[in-house]
Order: structure tokens, then sequence, then C-alpha cells
């Protein structure tokens, strides 16, 4: 569409922007309209002054603000801030000022003209980054990118900003992504006020764009970049001069020489410790001024110290200075950190790819269809009812339908499977993946988030604002760890201070320098953040944050039966008539009770009706009750189609038994009246047993659920050698089975994709749906396996279990290294250097480990599935 949202100020620092920091996701409500009052024409900032109370820039002595805030006069550097500082306050919000621990960009130059806001109220421009909210309440879901959070104190800002639109349900800022979940009512509120909220608290939104991130991600490895090469040119300067000092003999080099020696190495190191090592200062101090401990706490005070100990030596022109430790372990430091930050994005930014696997602009038809005339158009303007012309090699733009031609199609990035897929007149295209061979016509049927590709998405986008129990735990050891490291290092130097003071400051820098708080802090998301991505490549798309904890650590696998272990194409296998209506009529009763039904058993009937020249019947009222059947009214009647319990509580008791063998039996009455029979068949999905077996090889427990007749069932279930069962269980029965696991102590994985699998999904530890099953199981599950093979299921289980084994091996390792590191500091045995040394090679240690899970992991999944029979890591 070309829309632009206002250039960011010059003077924000994009790196800072885009630093990942820990996820602060809290939930708050209320409404909030706050009028955007932006002065374009700000005061100039020149003169020395006060410190703006929003920005922090200095007050011109000439043309600047005051006001009254909170009963205390505020000085600003000009009337933009005034007015931001304002809105905050004037909504209650004035605890933004207290608890922020970074200060924002100055929000003068931003223009008063808000149409870029009003244009995203378009439908047309909503169409590729808003979808409808789940729950069908007709509420509406959107993905923002933020631009200026400085700190979690940002986040709290920007939510309770947007929670006090008028229609806003929720709204979730992602601190570590720099995002935003967004819902609303579009009856009682529109998407542009909420944007004009976010702008009148000093912040920018737009709708989230791979191509942004892309940029912002750039930005921060660029900034860390130029850092580490500062550092570097300084260190190697540094030791030039430092170096003569070494070698030369006690008494060797003349007094003046040493002197010009230490100034030069002063000169040198300032711009170290100033600029590249500004990101350290900067964590320590928005630690402290939150009340928590940081891995930057250590590091920074270390330097500092250090430091202003060198300065003091060399305008003494006595003691010893450390400049060229001090450049040295800062150059480590951000080295070690580059590549992290490099590792940390590569997995965080493993999801990234959905996004970019629809293309930007595609060919809209408008002529007549058989014309071909098709003119290049956005992707973003098309609108469900369009027709497309998608070339051999392009991608597809949208959902849709093939109206003409016939080709293959490769959906191997979306779903997993490699094999290239024919596709022919009437069948369905996904968004997103690839047309190989011949040129085929599609009539759009959704676009944007609303596609299987934005479902999917918005869904995995949901993953990352949750906080994993392992990631949590390692947080609060870091905070704990920190200040232990600050008592050990406050008591070295107490100690070295008697004993030798000479050695008491770069031993207790060396401290300092050497503990890594990051091994444990890091380490548990980055190995997360890499499985998901990894998984997802391969068509096993994580959805909630707690799921590959749960998926590693199950000890029941509970599975449905229908599209789950079979293949869920069902066919009628045989049609009995049992009352008074003739075939044809008892065909069009049941086409219409199962006209909107989602089971694989209502597109098998439809499919069985329209193959026999029926025309469904008109039915009114329908009702679906879960795990039963369908209910509606025609003709002043009730009619059911279902399960016989079902349909025995209109039509009475049946007179004949069923004798389906292993057929699945579905059937029809009225009030007073059994219909028809229905004969269902279905096939056992490829790689059922080996899954199975491969579960109890592991020592897990396997038990199947179905609503399906027992007969069919036991003989489904012996098949696979499964001996924990249960069928003609509804809905709540699958519900209870599971919960009744709990209760006992199990760790549930439940695998399902009907709609009546949704009650057991959301109960069970960790669930499961088929990306060909029921939206709502998707919905409520906590992962998505796009194609599913079991095979992957399987292979997904298998990565799991690896990712939780790395984590440990990660916490053993940084537990190992500060247990010998840290004694061996005290003892004054490490050099500040050889700390830096250790403690970058520390963390990336540990960083690497978990990026091994990049590669891949099919290797890891057989690995373990060569390990012996036993319960799982």
């Amino acid at each position: 569409m070309g829309l632009q949202f206002p250039r960011r100020h010059e003077g924000v620092d994009d790196a800072a922007q885009a630093r990942a920091m820990k996820e602060i996701d809290p939930l708050v409500s209320p409404s909030l309209a706050v009028a955007q009052r932006v002065m374009p024409n700000a005061s100039p900032r020149g003169a020395e002054g006060a410190a703006c109370y929003h920005c922090g820039l200095p007050v011109p002595r000439a043309g600047g603000h005051q006001s009254v805030l909170a009963g205390e006069r505020r000085a600003f550097c000009c009337s933009g801030c005034e007015a931001v500082a304002q809105a905050i306050v004037g909504q209650g919000l004035a605890d933004y000022y207290r608890f922020r621990e970074a200060l924002p960009a100055s929000p003068s130059d931003k223009p008063a003209a808000t149409d870029e806001y009003s244009a995203y109220d378009d439908p047309l421009a909503q169409a590729s980054f808003v979808a409808a909210g789940e729950g069908g309440d007709g509420d509406r879901e959107a993905v923002l990118l933020l631009e200026g959070i400085r700190c979690s104190a940002c986040t709290w800002l920007i939510e309770q900003a947007m929670q006090r639109v008028p229609g806003v349900r929720s709204a979730q800022v992602n601190y570590a992504t720099q995002r935003a979940r967004l819902r609303w009512d579009p009856a009682r509120g529109r998407l542009s006020d909420v944007l004009r909220a976010v702008a009148a608290v000093g912040y920018r939104a737009h709708p989230y764009e791979a191509g942004r991130l892309d940029a912002i991600q750039a930005a921060e490895r660029r900034g860390a970049l130029w850092r580490l090469l500062i550092a570097g040119l300084g260190m190697m300067q540094v030791m030039m001069y430092a170096l003569p000092v070494y070698v030369a003999e006690e008494g060797t080099m003349p007094a003046d020489i040493v002197r010009l020696m230490r100034w030069a190495s002063l000169v040198l190191t300032l711009p170290v410790v100033f600029y590249s090592a500004r990101p350290f200062f900067a964590g320590a101090w928005r630690d402290l001024r939150t009340a928590s401990l940081g891995m930057d706490v250590p590091v920074a005070l270390g330097i500092a110290v250090a430091f202003a100990a060198s300065v003091w030596a060399t305008l003494r022109d006595a003691g010893e200075v450390y400049f060229d430790s001090i450049t040295m372990f800062t150059f480590l430091l951000l080295l070690g950190r580059y590549l992290e930050l490099g590792a940390r994005q590569r997995a965080s930014g493993a999801l990234a790819y959905l996004g970019r696997l629809v293309p930007e602009i595609c060919h809209r038809v408008s002529g007549p269809p058989g014309s071909l005339a098709a003119a290049p158009t956005p992707v973003a303007a098309l609108v469900p009812g369009d027709v497309v012309l998608v070339r051999p090699g392009e991608g597809v733009p949208a959902d849709g339908i093939v109206l003409e031609g016939e080709s293959i199609v490769n959906e191997a990035l979306l779903t997993g499977e490699s094999s290239p897929i024919g596709k022919g007149i009437g069948e369905q295209l996904i968004g997103g993946s690839v047309n190989i061979s011949g040129a085929l016509l599609m009539r759009v049927a959704r676009v944007g988030a609303d596609t299987v590709l934005g479902t999917i998405a918005r869904l995995a986008e949901r993953a990352t604002s949750e906080k994993p129990r392992m990631v949590e735990s390692a947080d609060r050891t870091a905070h704990w760890f920190v200040l232990a490291v600050l008592l050990i290092a406050l008591a070295t130097a107490a100690w070295w201070s008697v004993t030798d003071p000479g050695r008491a400051l770069w031993i207790s820098v060396s401290v300092l320098v050497v503990t890594c708080p990051c091994a444990l802090s890091l380490a548990t998301p980055v190995a997360l953040a890499a499985v998901t991505g990894v998984l997802a490549r391969r068509g096993f798309i994580v959805t909630r944050g707690h799921a590959i904890e749960a998926l590693a650590g199950a000890t029941d696998f509970v599975f449905d039966k229908t599209g789950t272990l079979t293949q869920g194409v069902l066919r009628v296998e045989g049609f009995e008539v049992l009352g008074s209506l003739d075939a044809d009529a008892c065909l069009a009763v049941a086409g219409g009770l199962e006209q909107a039904s989602e089971h694989p058993y209502g597109a098998a009937i439809r499919t069985y009706v329209a193959a026999n020249g029926v025309a469904s019947a008109s039915v009114s009222l329908p009702s679906n009750r879960v795990g039963a059947g369908i209910e509606a009214h025609a003709g002043g009647r009730r009619w059911r189609i279902g399960s016989a319990a079902f349909c025995a509580e209109i039509a009475g008791s049946l007179a004949s038994a069923p004798a389906g063998g292993g057929a699945t039996i579905v059937h029809l009455a009225r009030d007073g009246e059994w219909l028809a029979r229905i004969l269902l068949v279905d096939t056992q999905k490829a790689g059922a047993e080996q899954l199975v077996a491969w579960l109890r090889s592991k020592g897990k427990e396997v038990h199947l659920l179905s609503g399906d007749s027992s007969a069919v069932v036991r003989r489904f279930a012996r098949g696979l050698g499964i001996d924990r069962l249960l069928a003609e269980v509804s809905a709540d029965g699958k519900r209870e089975y599971v919960s009744a696991l709990q209760r006992a102590g199990r760790v549930v994985a439940m695998t399902g994709d009907g709609v009546n699998d949704a009650p057991v999904l959301a109960q069970a530890d960790v669930s499961i749906a088929m990306a060909t099953g029921a939206k709502l199981a998707q919905v409520q599950a906590d992962a998505i396996l796009l194609n599913g093979a079991l095979s992957e299921l399987m292979r997904a289980i298998g990565t799991a279990r690896a990712a939780t084994r790395i984590v440990k091996q990660n916490l053993a390792w940084a537990v190992a290294y500060n247990v010998v590191a840290v004694p061996a500091a005290v003892a004054g045995w490490v050099t500040p250097w050889l700390a830096g040394i250790g403690m970058a090679a520390s963390s990336l240690l540990v960083v690497l480990n978990a990026t091994r899970l990049l590669r891949d992991s099919a290797d890891g999944a057989r690995a373990d599935n060569a390990n012996p029979p036993g319960p799982a890591v």
C-alpha cells in the first residue's frame, strides 16, 4: 500500500532499540483516549542547562519549557516532550517515570499529521496483517512492530496506553522481539486510535513486517561491530605501549618515557571505556535503578574500578595501571557478545521465514479468466474473490482454489513435505507454496492474516510471548548468583587489602570479570529458540512457550484415532436404509446435516452424497453436540446424525444391533424413527506402528481415545500394540480421562484434530493438533503438526529431548566453570585479561552448544532413537 510512518528522530540509537533483553509480558486492562499534541517546530537544544524531565536532553537556557506535573515543576527541552509527559501523567501513568530503565527518544520531531494512522483503518490496508480473533466474536488481532523501546518500563507504558483505548481487549508487548500482540473490537475502537495512543506516549507502532525486523537487527549488528572494532583497535595500540614496559629490565627505561606510555595508554583507553563498553554501563545502571542484579553489574563495576585506579595512578605518577587489561577484556567480552548476538538472532529469527514465503507482488487477472491478461499487483491489495495467475516458479500469494490449469506445487517450506503435490481444477492452494511446472489460475479465498500461513505465524508468535519455567528458573538463579559474586569480590578486596595491598585491586577486578552469569541466563532461551526454529522448518510449529519442556518430560502420550493415527480420509463403505424414507431422501438429509461439519465423517458423507448425484437438503438451526453428532430441524421435525446413543434419544431403541466389523457406523434418525446406517472405513497412517513402538521403548505409556464403537477401537488398538484404550467416549470423557492421569502424577501429551478434541487438548500438559483438523483444535493446542506425518512427531519428541539435554549440559558447564574460576580468581591466579577470556569463552561455549540444534536435527533424533529403552531425560 506504500504506507509509511514518520522517520525516527536522528538521535535515536537504533541498536539500543533492538537490543533483546528479558521479556516482560504483564496483562492489564482499561482504555485510553490520548489526544496527540506534538509541536513540529521544537526549540533548539544547543545550550547547556537542566536535563529534560522526559527525554534527558539538555534544556536550552532560552526557549525551554516548564510545566507542573504531579505537584512539582518540571523542565522540558521542547514542547513535544512537555506534551507527551502531560499525556502520560494525565492518564495516571506517572509510575513510568519511576520505573523506566533508559531514556526515550525525544518526540519533538514527530509531525502532527496523523493521516498515516488513519490509513490503517482501511480494510484493504489491514488485509495483510489483521486477522479475525479466536472465538468468532468479531474481534480482530494484529502483530505490531514497536520502535523506541529502551527498557521494561517502556513495555509497561505501551501496554497501559494500548489497553486504555476504547475497544481494546488485550495488548501484550514482547520486550525481546519488540512486538505487540493486539486484540480489539472494531465496533468500539479503531486501530488508528491505538497507533495514536502509542505515539502520544513517545513511541511508534506499525504493522509487523519481516523486512523492518531485518533492518532493526542489521542496525543492532552494525552497532555491536563498531564497538568491537573500536575496542580491538584500542587494545592493539595500548598493548604496543604496554609491551616495552613489560619487557624492559627494571631501571632501564627512563621515567619520562614510562610517563609518556601511561598517558598515551590513557588517551587510547578513553574511547574503549566510554564508547565500546557503554552497553555494560547502560545495562548495569538499568539493573541498579530497578533494584535487580544482571550480568552487566559485575562487568561494569570491574571496568570502572580498574579504569578509575589507573587514571588515579597516572595523575599521581605512582602505582600500577591496567589500561592494557581493561582494553583487552573489554574487547574479548564484546567479541563474545557479538558472536552471541549472531547466534541469538539466528535462533530467534528461525520463524521469521514464515513472513517471507508470500511474495510481495502477484499477477491479478482483470479480464475474462480465459484471457490470462494479468497485471502486477501488490499482494496486500488482494481481496477474496480476486483471480490471480500463478506462473511456474512463482509463489502462491494467498489461499485459494484452482480455476484453470494443472501443475505440481512445492509445500515443503510450509509443511515439511518434501514431495511436490499435484494440483488441478477445484483443488486448494496454500499461500506461501511454490508453483513448479505449469501456470495456474486461482480464485483467492483468504488473504493476509486469515490464510493458513497467517494463522500459523500468529500462533507461533504467541509462543514468543510466554516464558517457560526453565527460563524463569535460570533468570532467578542468575540474579542471586550476581549478588553472591559482588559479595565475594568485596570480601576478596578486604582480604587482599590487608594481605597484599598492591595486588588487591586487580585480583578484585578479576573476580568481578571472571564470573559468567550469562551462561545461566542466555543459554536456556537460545536453546529453546533454536529448537523452535528447527521444528518449524520441519513442519512442527510450537505455539506456546512451555511446549518443548513439557513434550520432553511427558510420561503418557494420548492419541485420538480418526485423523490422528488414521488418514482421516474416510470413505463410505456401505449405506443401509432402516426406515420409511428411500435411499436418496436419506442421503439428501445426511448431506444437509453434515453441510458445515469439519469432522472427517462429515467430509466423507458429503463426498458420497455428491457422488450419487443427490442434492443436500436444506435444514435449519443446526447444532453440534461435541463427540455425539449433529441435530437440525426441517419440515417441523428434528433430525439427527451421529452415534447410536445420540440418535436413540429421539428415535428410541434400535431393533437390530449394528454389525460393522472394523467399520465406523454413523446413524441417521428423526423424531420417532431410525432412517439409515452409514458404514465408514479409514486407513492407518504410515508410521503409526513405529511411533507407538518407539514411545514404548522409551518407557512411555501410550493411550488411545475415540468416540468410535468398542469393536472398531479395540481392533485398531490391537494392530498398533496399544493396550490402554477408551472407546465410545465423549469430549468431556476424554478430558476427564486425561485429568485422572494428571491427578496420578503423570505428565500427559495429547494429540488430536477434531472439534471434540479441543477440551482435552486444553486439559493436557502439552498438546499437538493436526493442521488438517479443526481450527478450534489448533487454537487450543501447544503445537501444530503441519503435514500430519507421524514420523515428524517422533522426530519432534526426540528433538525436544535433545534440547532439554543441551540445556542441562549448559547449566552444568556454567556451574562447573564458576566453581573453578571464582576460587582461582580469589586466590590471585587469574589476571584481569585472562578473566575476560574466561568469561567470553564460557558464555560463547554454552551459546554455541545451544545452536548445535540449528543443524539438521535429524542427527539428534537418530541419536535419541539409538538410546536404550528407559525413561526420557
